[in-house]
């Protein structure tokens, strides 16, 4: 007989009026919907049992029975989008509403829009991830926060991944006062390893990321970084 740990429950949905399933015809102004699908992926291989609730509308009303319904279903709950500071971006007031927001906006880059907290219904409570809806900003703020606390839910102990240094072929610009993750190539030559960037490091090019073997890790007080400079990577594990 061997004690076990419950694979964690997750549910998980976009929103947004501008979301549409990947095979519908887009209006002006509309965009698919990449983040399901990355999220599927991803929690797929950590394990979790998954509760795709598809695409909610910025309805404040469809919004709240949406995360009532992930609370009493789901150990956990993970959102993309509406945690910005639009007219139309209600997930932090319904968390804060259903239960509280730990922390909203990170000095971070991609993912700076992001909320965390913990919500109730119907005598059951889950922790949500408000993440961006950028789709690279979803993957890194998901591999950076998401991943761990999933982990530790299913029992596992230190969940922190190794920095590495390396040594940047290119040119990196950087402004101090927050910490940035680029996305880049990791290669080794004659016993010294050495980055280069994916190319463009826009949030909305997923490329980034399936191009990617690491990402670069640039500080909170780094500044640009020249060609030739020894920066931190982190590797990336079987997420992506």
């Amino acid at each position: 007989t061997l004690p076990v740990w419950r694979r964690p429950r997750v549910a998980f949905f976009s929103t947004g009026n501008e979301v549409r399933k990947v095979g519908e015809p887009l209006r002006m102004g509309e965009v698919y919907d990449s983040n399901r699908y990355t999220l599927w992926g991803m929690l797929q291989r950590l394990g979790c049992e998954i509760l795709d609730m598809g695409v909610v509308r910025d309805d404040p009303a469809l919004l709240e029975a949406a995360f009532r319904e992930a609370a009493e279903a789901a150990d956990a709950v993970i959102t993309t989008g509406g945690v910005s500071v639009g007219e139309a971006d209600y997930t932090k007031q319904i968390m804060a509403r259903l239960g509280d927001v730990v922390f909203w906006t990170l000095a971070m880059r991609p993912g700076r829009p992001m909320a965390f907290g913990r919500i109730a219904s119907g005598g059951k409570s889950a922790l949500v991830f408000g993440l961006p809806g950028n789709p690279v900003a979803v993957m890194v703020t998901f591999y950076f926060f998401v991943r761990d606390a999933l982990l530790t839910l299913a029992g596992h102990g230190d969940n922190r991944l190794p920095l590495f240094k390396a040594r940047a072929s290119v040119p990196m610009k950087k402004r101090p006062g927050r910490t940035e993750f680029l996305r880049g190539i990791l290669s080794e030559s004659h016993g010294e390893c050495s980055v280069k960037l994916t190319g463009a490091q826009g949030s909305g090019i997923l490329s980034s990321m399936s191009q990617a073997n690491c990402f670069v890790v640039l500080r909170h007080e780094r500044g640009n970084v020249t060609a030739g400079e020894i920066v931190d990577v982190l590797p990336m594990d079987a997420l992506v």
